[in-house]
């Protein structure tokens, strides 16, 4: 592609020689703290407070401030009508692309199902783990400047592949007060049993508190603005949430091997997300590095979300030039990013060496939107650095571990010692006698002294 560069589009190109500079490319570039603001906090946690004390009519007035919407309780749920009609409208073609990237997302999901166990550790002893599906699970699909049907499918399949009983989805209303036909329809695909027009950290407050009209739930999860992330963090533990989600990421480690217009094609991918979405190419070529930063303006000047990729390349985006792969490998785990290309001659040699990400393309084949629609692995990922600690969503997220232990008299006396002993050494008399009441040893047992005497002492 050929034509003039933009220099506002153009990405910065950074020389990263040494460990300082990297970490100081990082800090630059990272989105740690993008989501921390306390006037946002402020103000969700008074939407919260609002929505789990007046319920609907809360939500309602919510409604009708942030979308302009005038609504009545009864118009909360989207009628079965409304998601037929969807289907309708949606062009079949892509309603066809997305019953495959449905098989394949579903297929993903079931192969990660847990079904727990059990086993005889010692004659008689015997622990398991008994795994079981969360009974409701809310899903949020933002409706804002792109609906999202792929997140809907992102966010229920794993979910009904663990067996989740009742998936409630909330969706903001367009300004007739309708929902985007193709975020019903992926519903609808998914097998999502409600859905509600319902936007914003008033949604989240709806399923995490419960309404006259909304459910609760036992776990929120989808993607959202500032807002919609803030009141997830803030009713964390009050319901379980999927992620400390932040805004998109990209990282891209290309040697001389990369075709520039394909690595800049794909920063570009993750930078039309929002204004703080981050885009970093990080490569041991100079000439790479400035072929790409022109690609990047030049693809970016003719894309129609040109005025949020003009504010995010200024601001998060950036290729940086290190003197080796070595380098770029330290820096890709560094900034431990939500997705990481890995577009060089040899992506094996890499791969293994890569500690954080939340999800890692191999080869020049592999672009990040084949995980964002239709791979199957899931797109739901962690950011923001992140990734050091969290993994995407997964059908594990929606299944609970209950512990099951099972003694028999005979075990329970060969380990008792044991067990009291260990208790005592904590100073917890009474889980010791819980033990020694059973083997005869304690207060209360067949032949004990209950009124004086040590505790622990049989008396004849």
């Amino acid at each position: 592609m050929t034509g003039p560069v933009d220099p506002a589009l153009r990405p910065r190109v950074i020389a990263a020689p040494t460990p300082e500079a990297r970490a100081q490319a990082v800090a630059s570039l990272g989105v740690r703290a993008k989501m921390e603001r306390k006037d946002v906090v402020q103000g969700v946690q008074a939407i919260l407070d609002d929505v789990r004390a007046r319920g609907d009519a809360a939500v309602l007035a919510f409604t009708e401030r942030f979308d302009k919407v005038a609504l009545r309780a009864e118009d909360l749920r989207v009628a079965p009508a409304e998601i037929e009609a969807a289907l309708a409208a949606v062009d079949p073609a892509l309603l066809a692309v997305m019953r495959k990237a449905a098989a394949n997302i579903l297929a993903f999901h079931e192969r990660q199902r847990e079904t727990g166990f059990e086993a005889e550790d010692l004659p008689g002893a015997h622990v398991g783990l008994r795994v079981t599906p969360l009974a409701t699970v809310g899903l949020y699909v933002p409706g804002g400047t792109a609906p999202l049907p792929s997140s809907v499918l992102m966010n229920a399949l794993p979910a009904k592949a663990a067996g989740v009983e009742r998936l409630v989805l909330c969706t903001p209303p367009r300004p007739d007060g309708s929902v985007a036909p193709a975020i019903l329809a992926a519903a609808a695909i998914a097998g999502v049993d409600e859905a509600y027009r319902i936007g914003g950290a008033q949604a989240v407050a709806a399923m995490a508190y419960g309404t006259g009209t909304v459910p609760r739930v036992d776990k929120v999860c989808g993607p959202g603005n500032l807002w919609v992330n803030t009141a997830k963090r803030l009713v964390f533990g009050q319901v379980d949430i999927d992620l400390f989600a932040g805004p998109s990421e990209i990282l891209i480690v290309a040697d001389d091997s990369a075709d520039p217009e394909f690595v800049a094609a794909d920063l570009l991918s993750q930078a039309e997300h929002d204004v703080l979405a981050s885009a970093v190419c990080v490569t041991d070529s100079p000439r790479l590095a400035e072929a790409v930063a022109d690609a990047t303006a030049r693809r970016a000047a003719r894309l129609p979300r040109r005025a949020i990729l003009a504010r995010s390349l200024a601001d998060f985006a950036g290729v940086v030039v290190v003197p080796g792969l070595d380098a770029a490998v330290d820096f890709a785990n560094g900034l431990a990013p939500e997705h990481l290309e890995l577009c060089v001659a040899d992506p094996d040699a890499l791969l293994p060496r890569l500690r954080a990400a939340g999800a890692v393309f191999v080869g020049h084949w592999s672009p990040e939107p084949l995980g964002d629609y239709f791979a199957g692995p899931n797109h739901v990922l962690p950011t923001s650095g992140t990734a050091r600690f969290f993994s995407p969503l997964s059908t594990q997220d929606f299944q609970k571990r209950t512990s099951v232990i099972r003694y028999t008299r005979e075990a329970l006396e060969r380990v008792g010692a044991d067990v009291a002993a260990f208790a005592d050494a904590e100073g917890l008399a009474a889980h010791a006698e819980a033990i020694r009441v059973r083997l005869g040893r304690g207060p209360g047992a067949p032949g004990a002294s209950g009124a004086s005497g040590t505790p622990g002492e049989v008396r004849p």
